[in-house]
């Protein structure tokens, strides 16, 4: 086989192929075989049919077509194999000669992966938010943790943001009363937002005995109006943060150990954030360099696979996509959108990522796409030899190898960029790109400011935690008449 390539405008090259009648006979050779076994003639079995008679019936330009049909797609690969092509849509193919005898010759057009310029970045600057726990930040977790111990007294005074008020409401939709939306005694945080639209702007000045009207009020199954009856409003009255509250809520004896235990939790889970920042404000700055339009079979690819991760993602958590899009308001058709936009924004990141890699000679070699392998059997949890199987059939092998190369585009580049905070003072690069610690793995299964569990003899975790709620038996949360939990 003999071929060449010639390079197109618009990221295409033309493959011309060329196939000798002696290459191609073993071709032919092959089809007949396949005949012979898959062709039913009367008085012989399967794969007995002589070939002279399988040439008789089928006829010789059928069999021909056959052979194209089959070992065309083959030389086409060996073909781009030899001219070392990164090919990123289908061919499309055109033959020249041979269609009926003689040798097969054909031209492809195939569209190519582009290489596109990354000038200048060798001096990328990203901002990314500070690893260290602020005084201020501290306080805010030691404030929050007071609102856990807050006690609840009742006040004749209009009730304002922060207070805790007692309700019931009442809902119509066209005169009708709407019983999902109606609930009686129920307790609500002032200035929460959960409770409807445009009732903490009610509430904010009501006292007790008030009954207030909101029309049009967002709900499930459409707009209501809510009648509101204020039965009760409370104050929180929060513990003073001393040494004895310290030991009452949480293992510390004093207010400083627990502070310096928050602050090394917040700092933890900071640092966390920061790297993860630094790694996407990284990416984002490299692309933004690549001003070559990305082929739009480059994002269509992606967005498959955008829109598989998101589907798999609802499977499970067993959400039907149908729920989901009721839920967020979309319809099917922006969420295609956001899939196509986030991709394209992918796609330009993964061609910036390959230049990188080019640019920096970053190679892969068998050692590490061992590893890779290795991880990925213990992750499925299979053998290694299964999942090395797996892979190395089709295009798995290459694309693990781009996934690899470009995995350490991503640790060259995070090494290598300017990092400044957010008021552009430069940051030190090794508080980021240190392994994390305990306490990182320790803010890392927090996830969030999330409030943590109790300790033994009731006492709250000094670990970070969110909005809580008041020590009160009666100041319990509920559902509201929009279907949203609250609290207290």
């Amino acid at each position: 086989m003999r071929s060449s390539s010639e390079v197109l405008e618009g990221n295409k090259v033309k493959l011309s192929v060329e196939i000798d009648e002696e290459e191609l006979a073993s071709a032919v050779d092959e089809t007949v075989r396949r005949l012979q076994r898959e062709v039913n003639m009367p008085g012989f079995r399967p794969g007995k049919v002589p070939r002279r008679l399988l040439e008789a019936r089928l006829g010789g330009k059928a069999i021909r077509e056959e052979v194209i049909r089959h070992a065309l797609p083959d030389y086409y690969a060996q073909a781009v194999e030899e001219a070392d092509l990164d090919t990123i849509a289908a061919p499309e193919i055109d033959i020249t000669a041979g269609e009926d005898e003689g040798p097969l010759a054909f031209d492809a057009v195939v569209e190519v992966r582009p290489k596109v310029s990354i000038a200048g970045y060798e001096g990328l600057v990203v901002t990314v938010p500070s690893p260290e726990a602020s005084d201020e930040e501290v306080g805010a977790q030691i404030d929050r943790m007071r609102q856990q111990f807050a006690e609840l007294r009742e006040v004749e005074r209009p009730a304002g943001d922060g207070d805790v008020v007692t309700v019931d409401v009442q809902a119509t939709r066209g005169g009708q009363p709407v019983e999902d939306l109606a609930t009686s005694d129920f307790v609500y945080e002032v200035g929460t937002g959960m409770l409807a639209e445009g009732a903490d702007e009610a509430l904010r000045g009501a006292k007790a005995g008030d009954i207030l009207e909101i029309d049009g009020a967002e709900a499930p199954g459409g707009a209501a109006k809510l009648k509101i009856l204020v039965k009760q409003v409370r104050e929180k009255l929060l513990p003073a943060a001393d040494d004895e509250w310290a030991s009452d809520a949480s293992e510390f004896e004093t207010l400083a150990e627990l502070r310096d235990d928050i602050r090394g939790r917040m700092t933890g889970l900071k640092r966390l954030q920061a790297r993860i920042a630094l790694r996407e404000q990284a990416i984002e700055a490299l692309a933004a360099l690549v001003a070559e339009d990305v082929p739009a079979a480059l994002v269509d690819e992606e967005t498959i696979r955008v829109r598989d991760r998101f589907l798999q993602q609802l499977a499970e958590s067993r959400i039907a996509l149908e729920q989901y899009l009721e839920a967020t308001g979309r319809t099917a058709e922006e969420l295609v959108e956001e899939f196509r936009s986030k991709a394209a924004d992918q796609a330009r990141a993964d061609l910036a990522l390959r230049a990188l890699a080019e640019a920096e000679d970053l190679t892969v070699s068998d050692e590490d796409l061992a590893v890779e392998m290795a991880r990925l059997a213990e992750e499925a949890g299979r053998p290694v030899r299964e999942v090395a199987r797996q892979i190395a059939g089709g295009p798995g092998i290459e694309r693990l190898r781009s996934e690899i190369r470009n995995s350490k585009a991503v640790s060259w580049l995070t090494e290598h960029v300017d990092v400044v905070d957010d008021q552009g003072k430069p940051m030190d690069r090794a508080l980021l790109l240190e392994q994390e610690t305990a306490e990182d793995d320790s803010a890392a299964d927090d996830g969030s400011d999330g409030a943590q569990g109790s300790q033994e003899g009731g006492q709250a975790s000094a670990g970070i935690v969110d909005d809580a709620g008041a020590h009160d038996g009666a100041a319990g949360g509920g559902e509201a008449p929009n279907g949203e939990e609250t609290q207290a």
